[in-house]
């Protein structure tokens, strides 16, 4: 495997992590949004769908900007990648997300009196941990329909039935804005296991306690997503199907 891919894989993803993770927790553990909470969901979701645009566009040719384990799971599901392939971007998007988390968390170190207890660092969560408190079994709902939708705009948008390739980025990055709109009120929005393992290394308590749904919910969401997306557009992709052969 291409060692580059693996490198734009774990680049990617703690640039993710640091600029989503780290409007989230400026919006709602720092507050500075005030009183209102659209005004933190808003910033959180075009954080993240802002800077998923830039890194589709900036790592795409390389490595397809997955930045997310979900992602993989639907390519790999879709066949559109090997095992091997998968786990090697498994391994590059965790560590990555644990990279984007530590910086982040020296970052926020040096603001007097900071603390993970106290401000956080933008996890995930159910229950007391959801800004609507809702439950688990709602948050696996949640975090697996939100998955299935991003994950199968990204496995179309990248498919020989996708239109433009120039767009692909576009799509994706208002896809994940998108989810974020919904899922923040709801869980904070994974979609993304190496997002959430990142963070709730660092904030420890509940945070890992609650971070097997944010792995488990997200890789079924994609799983069904390649499911989909195979159903109503098969199984060939731009990026899999082979050049035809040459005529006579």
């Amino acid at each position: 495997m291409d060692i580059r891919k693996l490198v734009a894989e774990a680049l990617g993803t703690a640039c993710l992590v640091f600029v989503g993770v780290g409007v989230a927790t400026i919006s709602f553990g720092f507050a500075v949004a005030g009183p209102s909470l659209a005004a933190g969901v808003v910033a959180t979701a075009l954080a993240f769908g802002l800077v998923m645009l830039i890194l589709a566009y900036a790592i795409g040719s390389v490595s397809g900007a997955h930045i997310n384990p979900a992602v993989t799971m639907g390519f790999l599901v879709a066949g559109r990648m090997s095992l091997t392939e998968a786990i090697g971007y498994w391994v590059a998007q965790i560590v990555g997300g644990i990279v984007g988390a530590a910086v982040l968390r020296g970052l926020f170190a040096a603001v007097p009196d900071y603390s993970t207890a106290k401000q956080g660092l933008g996890t995930d969560g159910w229950g007391s941990h959801s800004l609507v408190q809702l439950g688990g079994g709602g948050a696996f709902l949640a975090e697996a329909v939100l998955t299935f939708l991003f994950v199968f705009v990204v496995l179309t948008v990248t498919s020989k039935a996708g239109g433009s390739p120039l767009l692909a980025g576009v799509a994706i990055g208002f896809a994940l804005g998108t989810v974020h709109l919904m899922g923040v009120p709801l869980t904070g929005t994974s979609v993304n296991p190496a997002r959430s393992i990142g963070p709730a290394i660092f904030v420890g308590g509940d945070a890992l306690g609650q971070l097997w749904l944010f792995i488990v919910a997200p890789l079924v969401g994609g799983a069904v997503a390649a499911l989909a997306s195979r159903y109503f557009y098969g199984a060939e992709s731009r990026a899999a199907q082979p050049d035809p052969a040459p005529a006579g």
